[in-house]
């Protein structure tokens, strides 16, 4: 059974910085795409970051470009995602996402979320 749990998130004050952590079990975090998205309060979910299985490219969306920072430990099982200098537009639900393309469909899996809520 695959699971994916996050941690890490919290209320920050304007500038600082968060780590979240996602936790895998059940498939490999090295073989799959890993991926954060978040969602704000009555917006769509958007992708944030994401580290590419084999070859461990990294690709960030242009809103955090320069601040945020996703990565893995395969030893741990576990992605990362370096938040810094955060803002008020970042608070939102993070999320943690693995996929994997298998025949021409993709296999996705979510976290259950962290909420990250950035204010003074």
């Amino acid at each position: 059974q695959v699971q994916l749990v996050e941690s890490g998130g919290g209320l920050v004050q304007p500038g600082g910085s968060l780590r979240l952590s996602c936790a895998a079990s059940g498939l490999s975090v090295s073989t799959y795409a890993m991926s954060w998205y978040r969602q704000a309060p009555g917006k769509e979910r958007e992708l944030v970051a994401t580290i590419t299985g084999a070859g461990g490219t990294t690709n960030y969306a242009d809103s955090v470009k320069g601040r945020f920072t996703i990565s893995r430990d395969n030893a741990k099982n576990t992605v990362y995602l370096q938040m810094n200098s955060l803002k008020p537009e970042d608070t939102a639900v993070y999320y943690c996402n693995a996929e994997l393309w298998i025949g021409g469909s993709p296999t996705d899996y979510w976290g259950q979320g962290t909420q990250v809520p950035v204010s003074s």
